[in-house]
């Protein structure tokens, strides 16, 4: 009896584990073009897209009538079409509540490192700047604080309210923004108060986005929005590059619109706005929110749960279609 082929992008943690398929990993750094994902994808039984692969109706049909499982190594499913997976009725699943807690972390990471200017600071002492600068004095690269300090929370999911459950230790205000009313962020221990978005950008210390990307949240911080925010504001993001404009927040970086912000999402992946690149009120990371080791080995138990799942006939345990 033949095999099936169980084809992934990229090399995965050992927790992969599909006993009876044929399992193929593809290069560690991706395919150049789609024709070459494509190309690899082809004759499997299920395959396990990275965020990179854009899985759309042509390439379905170049995998084969064969295919059952679109398994993206996951939260968000933005790269790929799921009205052509409808349409051929292709199974597709997602990693929701392994990237929680190593996402959370990184989004409060980078309000801290925005924050206190830690990027900033890590390149004066490494340039030898420091050295030849002195000892600070009392005036020199002042932080903006964050105990008691009011956080907007922008998307009520699991990573929006982990990350909220972290501001705790730091006793901030917790506001929320969402399309419908979280009953969980507005009991304890949150006590977080829904507000309307501008409101909510205007009153807040810190801004942490959460939400899917979809038509509707594409470029949901734009340049009016960032105005809304006071000039000693942090803006952090850890959910999809395109929410934000980054242009617009280039431009606001620069012109101390904001007081600074951390990203670890962009436009155009993995391209960076080149006017993001030189400023010092920013710190970026390349996109990397579940880059622990629980994290990435709870993510490839999941996508292997769902790929067993459907290869026995059942549904995914964390369907999308």
């Amino acid at each position: 009896m033949t095999k099936p082929i169980v084809a992934t992008s990229r090399p995965l943690p050992a927790e992969f584990a599909v006993p009876g398929a044929d399992i193929r990993f593809g290069p560690e750094r991706g395919f150049p073009s789609p024709q070459d994902a494509a190309s690899f994808f082809a004759g499997a039984t299920a395959i396990v897209p990275w965020i990179t692969e854009k899985v759309n109706a042509d390439m379905l049909r170049a995998i084969g009538p064969q295919l059952k499982l679109v398994a993206n190594f996951a939260v968000g499913v933005d790269n790929i079409d799921l009205d052509a997976c409808r349409a051929a009725r292709i199974r597709v699943s997602n990693t929701p509540d392994a990237v929680t807690e190593g996402t959370a972390d990184l989004a409060f990471a980078l309000l801290l490192a925005a924050a206190r200017k830690l990027s900033d600071a890590d390149r004066f002492v490494r340039s030898g700047d420091w050295a030849n600068h002195g000892i600070l004095g009392p005036a020199d690269r002042i932080g903006q604080p964050v105990p008691g300090r009011t956080l907007l929370i922008v998307g009520a999911g699991r990573i929006g309210y982990a990350t909220a459950l972290r501001s705790l230790g730091f006793g901030m205000r917790i506001l929320y923004w969402s399309r419908s009313q979280s009953i969980r962020f507005e009991q304890a221990p949150l006590n977080a108060r829904r507000v309307e978005l501008d409101d909510g950008l205007a009153q807040a210390d810190f801004v942490s986005i959460h939400v899917p990307l979809t038509p509707d949240t594409r470029h949901l911080i734009d340049a009016r929005r960032l105005t809304l925010m006071k000039p000693t504001a942090v803006l952090v993001s850890t959910a999809r590059g395109p929410v934000i404009d980054e242009a617009a927040l280039a431009a606001a970086l620069k012109q101390r619109t904001i007081f600074a912000a951390g990203l670890d999402v962009f436009e155009a992946e993995p391209k960076v706005h080149p006017d993001l690149i030189d400023l010092d009120n920013i710190i970026m990371t390349p996109h990397f929110g579940s880059a622990s080791t629980t994290s990435r080995a709870a993510m490839s138990a999941l996508v292997a749960a769902n790929v067993r799942a459907v290869l026995a006939g059942h549904e995914p345990i964390t369907p999308v279609v």
